[in-house]
């Protein structure tokens, strides 16, 4: 169950066929969990099945197995859906992220990695989704999850932020090219709780401190952006394409008020 399900507007998707990438675990599982309770049929994909899968209310997603980084096996994931089901309704292209990794040394190979997974991916499944949504009476939705590491400088990061960046701009230029039919939308996700968080964000202290600097008081979480997925794939945002929704609680502080806070004379 989601954080939100209490308080979430209830949006039926009775009868729609979703698929999430990467929904066995953090932002992904909470979006699937959120369409489950949608009513929903949905299907996430990784490269291992995770001991416990999403659910809701005794309804269970379907796992199958990808590794979304492979042209062939997106298409083939793709086809399995629409056998399965008979249709293909929304597309979140949800897998993604990146160690940490200094730019000056980072391997090619490691560079490369970062923008299949982050960048390339999302390309092969969109396609693969165009040729099942594009033969539907109905069309379908596509949301790339994204990260403001592709609006801001993200040192450490700088391969990912660019992959991220390349995203943004595929969704608004897929947006142009699969109209009317097709709804292509961005999330751009700011700093999110997660099970990995100490990885990202450090220590407990540090992760407090983070949440206390934002404008909203709290990091977000996995509920926040299922949020934003339900709202851009029902009617509510029929007429929403080609936009990247911000869902980081108003942003990152700027570095040069806390400077001039800092040395501002006394008094």
């Amino acid at each position: 169950m989601t954080d939100a399900s209490s308080d979430r507007l209830k949006l039926s998707f009775d009868g729609k066929v979703a698929l999430v990438t990467g929904g066995g675990r953090g932002i992904g599982r909470a979006i699937v969990e959120a369409l489950l309770e949608a009513g929903a049929r949905v299907v996430f994909c990784g490269r291992t099945e995770p001991e416990q899968k999403p659910s809701f209310g005794g309804r269970v997603a379907d796992f199958i197995a990808c590794d979304v980084r492979k042209a062939d096996q997106c298409k083939a994931l793709i086809d399995a859906v629409a056998a399965r089901y008979g249709r293909l309704d929304l597309l979140v292209n949800n897998a993604g992220g990146a160690p940490p990794a200094d730019a000056a040394t980072a391997s090619p190979r490691f560079s490369e990695a970062i923008v299949a997974l982050n960048l390339l991916a999302p390309i092969h499944c969109a396609q693969a989704a165009h040729a099942v949504m594009a033969a539907q009476e109905t069309g379908g939705v596509i949301i790339n999850i994204a990260s403001v590491a592709a609006r801001r400088p993200a040192p450490g990061a700088a391969v990912y932020g660019a992959a991220k960046a390349g995203l943004v701009h595929l969704t608004v230029s897929l947006a142009q090219e699969w109209g009317p039919k097709i709804r292509v939308n961005a999330i751009i996700v700011g700093l999110i709780e997660t099970e990995n968080a100490a990885l990202s964000y450090g220590s407990v202290e540090a992760q407090e401190a983070i949440a206390r600097s934002t404008p909203m008081g709290r990091m977000g979480r996995g509920a926040d952006v299922a949020d934003a997925v339900l709202f851009l794939a029902s009617p509510l945002g029929g007429f929403v394409s080609g936009a990247a929704l911000e869902v980081h609680g108003g942003g990152e502080p700027p570095l040069f008020l806390d400077l001039v806070r800092r040395h501002a004379p006394p008094g």
